[in-house]
């Protein structure tokens, strides 16, 4: 039975009431501590209007009680969010992931933080929806340019030289790829958080040093929705715990979202691909070879070290994902699932390839003696330092625009490698092991190809091979 008490103001009047459903008492004989929420009633409502609506509230609380749902009135949606997060680390999910909610956990603070997590609902997230869409609502700046003095150089370029620090040691100190610091250095736009983090390392403000400008386009559906799916992960826990009696998320009405289709090239592409590597540097060109010839992911290609290489049977074990992160910098990681790590057969064109970057990177290193960094990978800076992940995909960039290529991005080498050996009869089960896919339906629901793509693929039907070896020999 439960127990209602009313709460009045300095005027006398009833402004809310406290409800309390006792519990007994534990084995002990000490008394639990009771269930306890609050109800207010609505503005306008009159006596007999209140009594109603309390009664079927202190009902329904009382049915929420003995079902086992335990009502928390005091903890926020912030408060209750970083318990979740943490739930989340403690069980294993990876870093990035981690990272990820924390900096959506910022934008949605704002909104609904203060929310304690028995007011939120359906309607309050769809309300936070819209505002996410509108302008102006992005954190930072999106872009910066560093300035320049009368003769058109780099106010950057100028402290560098007045320094006496080079590229690569100021990219390192600022914990950003290589590549972007040299755009900086030669006037391209970068994003405001590198703009930031290399003004910080060279002890300037960042309006010193760059020209920001604000980016005040609307959040995309694509980034709302991923806002909506944390909301919906900290209030699904919540409803596990029984602390809420359903989670409004599941109810609510996020934007939808158009899935774009894949990037990944025809047969004709991949050929002008694998003609323009040849015009630039070793290490490059093996880092793209590789990422075309075994579809694997852009860090399972820069976690890859020497000793995982096998000459003798022409494979190589991924085992290793290199990531980087803001909060934690380049650090290595297992790879995405527990099927990731796996051996991919190589052709011996490949191999042949590796052997002669692997002569290079033994020249490199003797030139660099003892400022050489033996760690191991088989892609390094050039002392010997692990890469950051975003160089590649730099590269990558650059690469395409500079050779009137198809947009470059590492993972559309994946997507490719699964439309080529498709339509070459190799089994969705073989492509979803060689990909290191934890499902075969991942590897199923991939997109396929177009449909000039495919007939130029069926007309060169090859017979069965190892993957790597077919791919080579179909784009030769």
């Amino acid at each position: 039975m439960a127990a209602i008490t009313p709460r009045k103001n300095k005027n006398g009047n009833i402004t809310s009431y406290t409800i309390r459903v006792y519990r007994g008492y534990d084995s002990s004989g000490k008394r639990l501590k009771p269930f306890t929420t609050s109800f207010k009633p609505e503005k306008g409502m009159t006596s007999r209007q209140v009594e109603k609506a309390l009664n079927r509230f202190v009902v329904q609380f009382e049915d929420q009680c003995t079902k086992g749902y335990k009502p928390d009135n005091k903890q926020t949606f912030a408060e209750y969010a970083e318990y979740v997060i943490q739930l989340k680390e403690r069980s294993g999910v990876k870093h990035n992931t981690i990272y990820s909610y924390r900096k959506l956990a910022e934008r949605i603070n704002q909104g609904i933080g203060h929310f304690k997590l028995n007011d939120i609902r359906p309607q309050h997230l769809n309300e936070l929806y819209a505002q996410l869409a509108k302008s102006g609502l992005r954190e930072t700046p999106g872009k910066a340019t560093a300035k320049t003095d009368a003769s058109g150089t780099t106010i950057l370029a100028a402290r560098l030289k007045q320094l006496g620090v080079t590229h690569r040691s100021a990219a390192q100190k600022a914990k950003v790829a290589v590549n972007t610091f040299a755009n900086a250095v030669h006037g391209k736009h970068i994003a405001y958080d590198k703009a930031d983090a290399i003004a910080t390392a060279l002890g300037e403000n960042t309006t010193t040093l760059f020209d920001i400008q604000k980016n005040i386009e609307p959040l995309s559906n694509k980034t709302i929705l991923e806002h909506h799916r944390f909301i919906s992960v900290v209030l699904a826990q919540a409803e596990k715990e029984l602390l809420i009696p359903y989670n409004p998320a599941a109810k609510a009405t996020p934007p939808k979202v158009i899935a774009k289709e894949a990037n990944y090239f025809d047969v004709d592409d991949i050929k002008r691909i694998r003609d323009c590597l040849e015009l630039i540097p070793i290490k490059w060109k093996t880092a793209i070879h590789l990422l075309l010839i075994t579809g694997a992911r852009r860090g399972e290609i820069l976690g890859l070290k020497w000793n995982c290489v096998d000459w003798k049977n022409n494979q190589i074990y991924i085992c290793n994902n290199l990531l980087y992160s803001p909060d934690r910098g380049i650090y290595e990681d297992t790879p995405k699932t527990a099927n990731s790590q796996r051996y991919i057969k190589l052709p011996i064109q490949t191999i042949e390839l590796l052997k002669e970057y692997r002569r290079w990177q033994l020249e490199q290193q003797a030139l660099f003696g003892d400022k050489w960094q033996n760690t191991g990978f088989v892609f390094t800076q050039e002392d010997g330092s692990a890469m950051n992940p975003t160089s590649l995909t730099g590269y990558c960039n650059d690469f395409s625009e500079r050779y009137e290529l198809p947009h470059i991005n590492p993972h559309a080498f994946r997507h490719t490698m699964v439309s080529v050996l498709y339509f070459n009869g190799v089994d969705s089960i073989s492509i979803s092991r060689r990909l290191g896919h934890s499902k075969v339906s991942t590897t199923v629901n991939l997109p396929k190809g177009h449909t000039t793509q495919s007939s130029h693929m069926r007309q060169r039907a090859l017979p069965p091979k190892s993957s790597s070896a077919l791919l080579f020999t179909h784009l030769s």
